[in-house]
């Protein structure tokens, strides 16, 4: 009966769980596309804010620059107009382009022929030869006494180089002042200015696309893929994309669904997508998710109906043999309790009197141990007993009260589970030796066979705490506190060797300004602190950026590590410069002084690259700077 009620359980709770999955599909597949949309159109609307901006900022650029360039052109003019003889001197023309900053210097007489100039190759072009060139002649015909032409970027007359070129009436005479610019600001921000470009600029999906069609022409401006395939699919047409402002699904590359979401602007259509069938296997995986609690709910509730059956069902006939298979499997805590007559309380007696006798066995064997004066303890237990024979230093030895023992001894999973958390991590080079916290080690020596498990616990922390405070030593310079340098080359390498792609690091070499003054004018111990001081700051850097280490004397040495890029580094020195210069150190009743330091660094983004390498880029820009300003860093 019991297994019929089972039976018909599953298979109602199974046809519940099915209908609720498929009700749950439903409503998350609608729930993905509007998810999905609205990310397309958040990354659609920041597309258009970046071409925003980046118009706004050319040309703001342009304006600048433009009343920059014309300042220039003026001011050209004006000292030619009063120093006559410059206009024939080819070197005082480039003399004055380069005091004025401007790439090219030229003056255009009242017949448009380049007369004079910083560049001798353009003299004697006629402006009117060339359609670049000519537009500079209506100057010559202008009547207004301010007048001026600030002309576009484009490839000159000359050589085909793209200048922009500004030209102003001249006062004196008759003529032209002309001065031309390499407008890198402008193209520069033009090319930020490319769809392909801010597409790069964005994070992306697996398989997503970002691109971006003419109105007009249908044709497809810019793709955050390549530009090099056809472009013939469904979802790059003009007329199925227009279909797709509030999200529709086109046909892709290989037959692939794609959902679609487009948006126009200005004279461009910009359009976001995603593969239906990458888009659909989250929502698979939440399916399946959602399935796999729905089993383990299922699974609990037949396991919570099964146990009530049995306990209402089941009759405890066997009790008394049950009991009895218990204490033989070794679960020792089991008490037989079984009435009604004199025999069968007589029998239960005995049997949980034999069974305390067992059990106190442990305690002889501890009374034993404990005579000895040996700081040890030993458990045993049997596979598929649920009882631990320990003796009584266990506790002691593993700092757990003698409650938490009792609790564990009782069972032997639990006991086994405790061990093995107690075992996961030995101490690095060490044989069975195992931290239990900051002041005590153990060595746990285990044997085990088929059907038992034996351990002997000693205290080692003695020998441990020896071993460690000479591997201090060995390793911290006994004034500051930090690394010995040759200690430091280690861990250093180390690092370098481990330093992930696209993060770099540094090393810094710092040498103590006026220490040798110090310590003559007021003596060792003062000279002493004044280290310490200094350390002390090293010290209070984030250990996670940081290894630093005294190299000998006043000269010290640290890496900063695990930064994304130059600007980190140079950042982390400006932070411990500005510590080091509110750290006050008090030589004397009435003179205190902030430590000087100076430091060169050399940094590098190759993990390959040799420390030694480094630190000697290091120790030359540590050097150039104790040669010029001191108290400050350089950089190799």
């Amino acid at each position: 009966m019991q297994k019929t009620f089972i039976k018909y359980t599953v298979a109602i709770v199974t046809s519940a769980i099915l209908l609720i999955l498929f009700i749950n599909f439903l409503l998350s597949r609608r729930t993905l596309e509007n998810q999905q949309f609205n990310t397309f159109h958040t990354k659609i609307e920041q597309v258009i804010h970046t071409l925003e901006n980046n118009r706004m900022e050319l040309a703001l650029i342009k304006e600048n620059l433009d009343e920059d360039y014309l300042i220039r052109a003026r001011a050209a003019a004006y000292v030619m107009d009063r120093q006559e003889e410059i206009v024939t001197d080819v070197p005082q023309m480039q003399y004055l382009a380069r005091l004025l900053n401007v790439d090219e210097l030229h003056v255009i007489d009242e017949n448009g022929i380049i007369a004079y100039g910083s560049v001798s190759a353009y003299i004697g072009i006629d402006m009117a030869d060339h359609e670049q060139t000519s537009p500079f002649l209506d100057l010559l015909e202008s009547e207004e006494e301010d007048a001026y032409l600030i002309q576009e970027p484009q490839p000159n007359a000359a050589e085909d180089k793209v200048m922009q070129y500004v030209g102003v009436a001249r006062k004196s005479q008759k003529g032209v002042v002309q001065v031309g610019f390499v407008p890198e600001r402008q193209l520069e921000a033009q090319s930020r200015n490319t769809y392909d470009y801010i597409f790069s600029r964005f994070p992306m999906d697996v398989d997503e696309e970002l691109f971006v069609l003419d109105r007009s022409t249908g044709e497809v401006l810019g793709h955050s893929g390549s530009m090099e395939q056809a472009f013939t699919e469904e979802c790059y047409q003009l007329e199925s994309l227009l279909q797709c402002m509030k999200g529709a699904y086109q046909k892709g590359a290989d037959g692939r669904k794609r959902y679609v979401v487009s948006r126009s602007y200005d004279d461009v259509l910009i359009c976001a997508a995603l593969p239906a069938d990458v888009m659909f296997r989250k929502l698979l995986e939440n399916t399946f998710h959602t399935l796999i609690y729905l089993l383990f709910v299922e699974a609990a509730v037949i396991l919570l109906l099964y146990c009530l059956v049995k306990w209402k069902v089941t009759d405890g006939i066997h009790h008394i043999l049950e009991n009895l298979s218990s204490i033989t499997d070794g679960n020792l805590d089991t008490t037989v309790e079984v009435g009604g007559n004199r025999e069968f309380e007589k029998l239960s007696g005995g049997i949980n009197t034999m069974v305390k006798s067992i059990i106190n066995l442990s305690d002889r064997i501890s009374a034993i141990i404990d005579i000895s004066g040996i700081p040890l303890a030993a458990y045993e237990y049997g596979n598929g007993e649920e009882h631990v024979f320990a003796t009584s230093g266990i506790g002691k030895l593993l700092e757990i009260p003698t409650e938490k023992v009792t609790e564990l001894c009782r069972n032997a999973d639990a006991f086994d589970r405790y061990m093995c958390w107690i075992t996961r991590d030995a101490v690095e080079g060490e044989e069975d030796v195992y931290r239990i916290n900051d002041r005590k080690y153990i060595r746990i020596h285990m044997t085990e066979s088929q059907k038992r498990k034996l351990g002997v616990i000693t205290d080692v922390t003695t020998d441990m705490m020896e071993k460690s405070r000479m591997r201090y030593e060995n390793t911290h310079d006994a004034l500051t506190r930090l690394y010995k340098y040759r200690h430091f080359q280690q861990l250093a390498q180390e690092r370098l060797e481990k330093m992930q792609p696209e993060k770099v690091c540094a090393v810094v070499m710092l040498d103590l300004d006026y220490f040798k003054g110090i310590n003559d004018t007021y003596g060792h111990d003062v000279g002493d602190r004044y280290l310490q001081s200094f350390a002390a700051v090293l010290n209070a850097m984030p250990q996670k950026h940081f290894l630093t280490a005294r190299r000998s004397g006043d000269e010290f040495c640290m890496m900063i590590y695990d930064c994304d890029g130059r600007a980190d580094v140079a950042a982390y020195l400006d932070e411990f410069y500005r510590r080091l210069g509110e750290n006050i150190v008090v030589l004397s009743d009435t003179e205190e002084r902030i430590i000087s330091a100076s430091a060169g660094f050399a940094w590098t983004a190759d993990a390959n690259e040799e420390l030694s390498a480094l630190l000697s880029r290091a120790d030359e820009a540590l050097y150039e700077v104790k040669k010029t300003t001191k108290g400050t860093y350089g950089e190799y």
